[in-house]
């Protein structure tokens, strides 16, 4: 069988990021199936030679296209027009391409615009695959204000749903929005979740070495790892009002962020202005995905944070799952399904999202917690334990079994 997956933010271990389609597609390949894919020069290091580049790399297929790279802090109005970009020009290249299915994944939403034309062209079914609950979630934050394009993006996403031949929410609350709000809907729809590379964490770190020791110029107590964007859906500030507090009760506690996003020079003068960086708050720039073993092995916890918007709190952030990968305990700031997985399973610590209600018992009860060695053993096998739920293995199964039920090849 051939796949053709459409995603926009292709990216390999080798550099910072999110890797489930080069993993995923790695596994489609090892049971036998062809993947090409569509994609822009967003994640790869070097600039393709004019608007298309032809390459394979590891048994994998690539159209790449060449666009200016965007990121977090790059302004709303310069993503869009790379959006449109892609579509367009992705819409005419997977109309020469032959294959049996269309993987789409988003973000953003307007991925499945050329998964709907090769349909409609070629009668190719195709998988919708929902990274957010887009547009809930831009709309949300304001990021949309426009009452007319809100309404023209909930179209597409109703028009895209309706011709999907599966759709894979990556959580149980973004499948139970898309349910709930498009309750007529005749494709299946399975979670399929973010994936804890449990293989990648288990064997791509060195005990003898110590990266954030050399950064840090010691060794700290107790160290919470943050790796990703800096992002205003982030909401980091509560990264540092929450270490400004702790300092006073104990400064033993140490906060290292790693990545790059439209906030970062922003966290960096307000820990400075708290008195913060440097001392209970690092703030480095991001690493590479097949680096990031190593930092997790160095820390005692990882962590995820996400402002105070409930639509939010159905992500499924890459950083709980590395967490897990790493057999490390997770720190959040929110409700939702990850909440209740952590509780449920105890492997982490759920702080409240509202920052005043991060009084002096909270922090006192956060401190007691880092203090008990027998609790953190246990929640970390808990956290290996809860990755193979959501390993590479699962999910390719689930995506394996989804194939078979279409009658794919």
């Amino acid at each position: 069988m051939t796949i053709l997956y459409l995603y926009q933010y292709f990216t390999t271990p080798k550099v910072s990021g999110g890797t489930r389609a080069y993993d995923l597609a790695k596994k489609f390949v090892q049971n036998g199936h062809e993947v090409i894919f569509i994609t822009t020069s967003h994640g790869f290091s070097y600039k393709p030679e004019g608007r298309w580049q032809y390459l394979e790399l590891e048994q994998m297929k690539f159209h790449v296209l060449n666009i200016e790279r965007t990121s977090n802090s790059t302004s709303y109005f310069k993503r869009i027009i790379n959006f449109l970009k892609f579509i367009w020009f992705a819409s005419f290249k997977i109309l020469k391409l032959k294959g049996d299915v269309v993987l789409a994944s988003s973000t953003p939403l307007t991925i499945g615009i050329p998964a709907l034309i090769k349909k409609w062209k070629d009668k190719t079914p195709f998988i919708f695959e929902a990274r957010d609950v887009w547009p809930e979630a831009v709309i949300a934050i304001g990021a949309i204000k426009n009452k007319m394009a809100q309404s023209l993006l909930y179209k597409l996403e109703a028009t895209i749903y309706k011709n999907a031949a599966a759709i894979i929410p990556l959580s149980i609350d973004m499948k139970a929005s898309i349910t709930k709000r498009y309750p007529n809907l005749k494709c299946p729809i399975i979670s399929v979740e973010n994936i804890a590379a449990l293989e990648r964490f288990k064997n791509e770190y060195n005990p003898n070495v110590s990266f954030i020791e050399k950064k840090l110029g010691f060794k700290p107590r107790f160290t919470i790892l943050y790796a990703g964007t800096f992002g205003r859906v982030n909401g980091l500030s509560y990264v540092i009002e929450l270490a400004a507090k702790l300092k006073t009760i104990d400064p033993t506690i140490v906060f290292v962020l790693i990545g790059l996003g439209a906030e970062k020079e922003m966290l960096i003068d307000k820990a400075e202005e708290y008195g913060i960086l440097n001392k209970n708050v690092f703030i480095f720039g991001p690493v590479p995905k097949e680096q990031l073993p190593q930092y997790y092995y160095e820390s005692d916890m990882g962590s995820s944070f996400v402002i105070a918007i409930k639509e939010l709190w159905a992500n499924s952030a890459n950083k709980f799952f590395d967490s897990l990968a790493a057999g490390r305990p997770v720190l959040i700031n929110h409700e939702g399904w990850q909440m209740d997985v952590l509780e449920h399973t105890n492997s982490g610590f759920v702080l409240p999202f509202d920052l005043s209600k991060l009084d002096d018992q909270v922090l006192n009860n956060f401190i007691d917690y880092t203090l008990n060695a027998s609790l953190l053993n246990n929640q970390k096998n808990n956290c290996l334990n809860l990755a193979e739920r959501y390993s590479l293995d699962a999910a390719t199964k689930k995506y394996l079994e989804l194939f078979n039920s279409m009658g794919l090849p």
